[in-house]
């Protein structure tokens, strides 16, 4: 199968995970993604350390992950021999990605403007925590700032009660946001090739956590009230909630068409009287007497393990599911059969799993290769671009390369 993006180059001046993993969508889907990179200290995501106590020398899964498939060059941009290769890399790039803020940008000379200048048909993408205007537009942000406290996703995940706010897991508003990226990429190269413009494209955390939230932004701007937070206790409808089973797992029905369901789950739980319960046979009187139910669902889900709910459910027409684990999501027969996340082999033999781009073609699941060491590239690319050894030397010896 041709990859979709096959002989579409782009530049990554971009650290850690927002911006990176829409640079890894569009490597998994067959574009060449140039990472660049300080020469010495590289991207910054290569020093934060791995998550959980993970033994030294493990593989560093918060590189691997939003950087596998790309090539890596080492170029000091604070240089002007290094900033001069880059620029050489634009004239022959289809797609710019940076999440560095304006400032920066202007400092290195990296802006749309200076780039623009050597290939006017670059496209041209910006990642930012709160947008490209406003007066927070240079402030600082990681996802957790910008995509989880701001955009109200941590209030209205936090249970009403509960004593602490939820905690994001890592870049849970990155990779959310990776995936507006790479659509912003192919949306600029589409407008391209359709009217010979290129576009500056704008994504930010701020705006995905928006995009995410919308049902609760939606409802606040019409009533003051919005969409109140709830909890399992609280559930209006007794059958969209998750219940214990006896050995502590988690089964999660999701019976938003309850009435439609209703009959068919009182034949799995073993209760056929309640087909016919006044309290509950159709959704408007189960929802005056949602705690009933499920004080009721509570009480059969209790008594059998996961594994005996599983089989049991393995017939019922209404959608449910056991709340996994990782490990158990690595297994999961469906994730595997659609090659979410495959296998990546490395040149010393190890072995890893990484998640694929959410994106298929043609029911095929992208072949994935491992993310770069810091600077294994430079020479090569350059090379490709017509600099001899005696040049690579002198700017080796200024610093201007890795």
């Amino acid at each position: 199968m041709d990859k979709p993006l096959e002989g579409i180059r782009v530049l990554e001046v971009a650290q850690f995970w927002m911006v990176p993993s829409g640079g890894a969508i569009l490597a998994d889907l067959g574009a060449e993604v140039l990472k660049i990179e300080h020469p010495v200290v590289g991207d910054g995501a290569r020093g934060v350390i791995t998550y959980g106590g993970f033994p030294q020398g493990s593989l560093n899964f918060m590189w691997e992950q939003p950087n596998r498939g790309k090539r890596s060059v080492g170029l000091d941009l604070r240089n002007p021999a290094g900033l001069e290769v880059l620029y050489r890399l634009a004239e022959t790039s289809d797609v710019l990605l940076t999440n560095y803020l304006a400032a920066a940008r202007a400092k290195l000379k990296i802006d749309v403007e200076d780039i623009r200048t050597v290939n006017p048909d670059i496209v041209y993408v910006r990642g930012s925590g709160q947008g490209s205007h406003g007066p927070e537009a240079n402030a600082a942000a990681y996802d957790s700032t910008a995509f989880w406290a701001r955009s109200s996703v941590a209030d209205r995940l936090t249970p009403p009660g509960y004593h602490e706010p939820i905690q994001q897991r890592p870049a849970f508003g990155d990779g959310t946001t990776g995936i507006a990226v790479a659509a912003a990429v192919m949306g600029a190269l589409l407008v391209r090739a359709r009217t010979g413009r290129a576009p500056v494209a704008d994504v930010s955390l701020l705006s995905a956590g928006l995009w995410v939230m919308s049902p609760d932004l939606c409802a606040a701007a019409l009533h003051e009230a919005g969409l109140t937070r709830s909890s399992r206790l609280t559930a209006a409808n007794p059958l969209v909630n998750s219940y214990r089973t006896s050995d502590g797992r988690w089964i999660l029905l999701s019976l938003l068409q309850a009435d439609l369901h209703w009959k068919d789950l009182c034949r799995v739980i073993d209760r056929p009287d309640l087909v016919d319960d006044p309290r509950f046979s159709e959704m408007s009187v189960r929802n005056q007497h949602a705690a009933e139910c499920r004080q009721l669902l509570e009480e059969v889900f209790a008594q059998r393990s996961l594994a005996e709910w599983q089989e049991r459910l393995a017939d019922f027409s209404g959608p449910w599911q056991t709340m996994q684990t990782p490990h158990e999501v690595l297994e999961d027969p469906q994730v595997l059969a659609n090659g979410y996340i495959p296998e990546v082999v490395y040149d010393d033999g190890r072995r890893t799993r990484l998640v694929a781009a959410p994106i298929q073609f043609d029911e095929q699941p992208p072949e994935l290769s491992p993310a770069p060491e810091l600077g294994q590239h430079t020479e090569e690319i350059l090379l490709e671009l017509g600099y001899d050894w005696d040049v690579l030397g002198r700017l080796k010896a200024s610093g201007a390369i890795s």
